[in-house]
């Protein structure tokens, strides 16, 4: 089969097509043929080695993280899903390769896929979605009745975090670019601020968390709109040493991870909230509550109108990384 490697960290975005052998599966595993695979800035992370402290990769590696895709063989002890059954997954961390004809998944990382979306729209999904489920229920533990604001909301990962803060009762503010207004207060958003003429540390009222989708150059900002004993979630600003004992990382790598964010937790420190940051983890049950909120208020995930198929994965990764697409870009199968 074909699958999009690489064969050492750079930061060159390059990878190769390559013939592999289809995997063979374990008991708990199930052979997915791939439908569809998003590409992620995670993709870009992988390629460059940025994150090998939280998961370094025997060379070479298939890359990819999520996937839709059919299944064709089910293992011994694998219950609830059969051949034939449309499904989709966000990877486990140690074993990605959705750029790939086949995968070989475990079965508990997978859910079916919902009924109203495609392989292509399907496949924007599982990522961003546990990242948000994860994130409001595990990181920041919210409660109905709560205010979250999502700074940068308006792309891929507001439109999954905004309906299941809802379906959790909480308040949802966002900014973002206005060209999304209409399209983030449909999906549930309480208020929208346009980032270009409105300045959220400004205009609004001290929240419960801050989830910050534009990194350390916000930092100060969002803190200063958190009540006292709120939580900062960052989905890019960098890990620290809460986070490496969340992921049961050695206790060097608590150390490194302590001391390149010490100075995010001193400043969350002083106002007395707590800075948090999260790396996506598979999670099949997980999956099945988010595909509930995906069916109740039938979303559709935006996704970038240029196709890609395998054979062009650089220039799809190209585009992640320095162009500006218009929703989830999409390398597609069987086309």
């Amino acid at each position: 089969m074909k699958a999009a490697q690489i064969s050492k960290y750079s930061k060159e975005l390059h990878a190769n097509i390559t013939e592999i052998p289809i995997p063979p599966i374990l008991d708990t595993q199930v052979l997915i043929k791939v439908k569809a695979a998003a590409v992620n800035p995670l993709e870009i992370l992988n390629i460059t080695g940025s994150v090998k402290l939280i998961q370094n990769y025997s060379m070479p590696f298939t890359l990819g993280n999520e996937l839709t895709g059919i299944i064709e063989k089910v293992g011994d002890n694998v219950q609830g899903f059969k051949v034939g059954d449309a499904v989709y997954t966000r990877l486990p961390i140690e074993h990605i390769g959705a750029f790939a004809e086949y995968v070989a998944v475990d079965a508990t990382a997978i859910w079916f896929l919902p009924s109203h979306l495609d392989f292509v729209t399907g496949a924007a999904v599982p990522l961003t979605g546990l990242t948000a489920y994860q994130g409001l229920h595990e990181k920041l533990n919210a409660k109905a009745g709560q205010t979250v604001f999502i700074a940068g909301g308006s792309g891929s990962f507001g439109q999954m975090a905004i309906p299941i803060a809802k379906s959790m009762g909480l308040n949802v503010i966002v900014s973002g670019n206005i060209t999304a207004k209409e399209r983030t207060l449909a999906v549930g958003a309480d208020r929208f601020i346009d980032y270009k003429t409105e300045n959220y540390w400004e205009v609004l009222e001290p929240v419960d968390f801050v989830i910050d989708t534009l990194g350390a150059s916000e930092f100060e900002r969002e803190l200063a709109i958190i009540k006292l004993g709120g939580r900062l979630l960052s989905l890019i600003t960098g890990p620290n040493k809460s986070f490496a004992i969340s992921q049961g990382l050695p206790k060097w790598k608590q150390f490194l991870f302590g001391l390149a964010g010490s100075k995010y937790d001193k400043k969350a420190k002083e106002k007395n909230i707590e800075y948090h940051f999260i790396f996506v983890r598979a999670d099949g049950k997980q999956l099945e509550q988010v595909s509930k909120i995906v069916e109740k208020n039938q979303i559709i995930p935006a996704i970038n109108p240029t196709k890609f198929q395998l054979e062009d994965i650089n220039q799809a990764l190209e585009l992640v990384a320095n162009g500006h697409p218009q929703g989830k870009v999409i390398i597609r199968f069987d086309e």
